[in-house]
C-alpha cells in the first residue's frame, strides 16, 4: 500500500473524527488528574500523556488490521474513530472491510493482527506508566475502581509492589491508557460473532462458529449477573449485531496449520487481559 493510495482513501469524516478523538482524550486526560478543562484551560497539555499513549494504541491496533487487509487483497478502510463524553474520551475505533475476506488463513491474519499489536504497544504503555505510579493511602468517599486482569496485576506486583492494607496505586495516565489497551483487547477477541475474536474461531470451527458465538453470549449474561452488569449490556449489543459470521470467499481452502499458532497466542493474550469485573464503584 503506497503512501498516494492510503492518502486518496483517507476522507475529511476519517480526520475530523480523529482530531475530534485526540481531544476528547485529552479532556478525558485532564479530568483524570482532577483538572477542570472550562476553570483551567491553560493545563490542557497535562491531558497529552493519557490522550497521545491511548490513541497510538487504537491507531496501532486498527493500522495492523488494515495493513494485514490489504497483504490479503481485501480492501478496507482507513480507521474511523469515536470520540466520546466518556471517562476515557472514546469508544474506539473500527475499520470497515469493502470486500469479502478470501480465506480462513487471511481471516486469522486480519483478525489477531489487531489485538496483538494493540497488546505490545498496550504493555509497553503499562510497564511506563506503573514505573511512574505510586502507592497512596486509600481516601474515604465514592468512585469508579478499575479492575486487574491476570497480567496487570502481576505487573503491578513486580514494579510498584505488594500493596498492604489500607493503600492502593494511583496509576499514571499512560498506565491508565495501558489498562485501556488491555481492555480493548479483551472485548475485541470475545470469541463471538464478527469481533476480532469470532474472526478466528470461524477460521478455526467453520460452520460450528454459531453455537459457539451463541454460548459465549450466554456466558457473558451469565457473568452480567454474577459480576458486572455491563457484560448484560454487551450480550444484548452483541445478539442484535448479529452472531452469525460472514463466509470467506474460498471456504473450501484449508487453514495453513501456522495460524493456529497464531491463534494460541490470542488466546493467552485473551486470557491473559480479560478482566471479569473490569469496574467496580467504591
Amino acid at each position: 500500500m503506497t503512501k498516494k493510495e492510503i492518502m486518496r482513501k483517507l476522507t475529511w469524516l476519517h480526520v475530523v473524527l480523529f482530531i475530534a478523538t485526540i481531544f476528547s482524550t485529552i479532556l478525558a486526560g485532564m479530568l483524570q488528574k482532577g483538572i477542570d478543562p472550562l476553570q483551567q484551560p491553560r493545563r490542557i497539555l497535562e491531558g497529552l500523556p493519557f490522550a497521545l499513549t491511548l490513541m497510538t494504541i487504537l491507531l496501532s491496533h486498527e493500522l495492523a488490521h488494515y495493513l494485514t487487509a490489504a497483504r490479503h487483497r481485501t480492501v478496507a478502510t482507513l480507521p474511523y474513530f469515536i470520540p466520546a463524553p466518556s471517562l476515557f474520551g472514546t469508544f474506539g475505533a473500527f475499520i470497515k472491510m469493502k470486500s469479502p475476506i478470501t480465506t480462513r488463513t487471511a481471516l486469522i491474519d486480519i483478525g489477531a493482527s489487531g489485538p496483538i499489536c494493540g497488546f505490545v504497544v498496550s504493555v509497553v504503555a503499562v510497564v511506563i506508566g506503573l514505573f511512574y505510579s505510586a502507592s497512596i493511602p486509600v481516601a474515604g468517599g465514592k468512585g469508579i475502581i478499575l479492575g486487574d486482569s491476570m497480567l496487570f496485576a502481576v505487573l503491578t506486583k513486580l514494579i510498584v509492589g505488594t500493596q498492604h492494607e489500607g493503600y492502593d496505586v494511583l496509576l499514571n495516565p499512560v498506565a491508565v491508557a495501558g489498562w485501556i489497551g488491555f481492555f480493548v483487547t479483551s472485548m475485541n477477541l470475545l470469541p463471538i460473532g464478527q469481533l476480532d475474536g469470532g474472526h478466528i474461531v470461524y477460521a478455526l470451527l467453520n460452520k460450528k462458529h454459531p453455537w459457539f458465538s451463541r454460548g459465549l453470549v450466554f456466558s457473558l449474561g451469565l457473568m452480567g449477573v454474577m459480576y458486572w452488569d455491563g457484560w448484560i449490556v454487551w450480550a444484548v449489543l452483541l445478539l442484535v449485531m448479529g452472531v452469525n459470521h460472514p463466509p470467506v470467499l474460498f471456504d473450501n481452502i484449508p487453514l495453513h496449520p501456522s495460524r493456529k499458532k497464531i491463534a494460541l497466542a490470542s488466546l493467552i493474550i485473551f486470557i491473559a487481559t480479560f478482566m471479569p469485573q473490569p469496574f467496580k464503584i467504591n
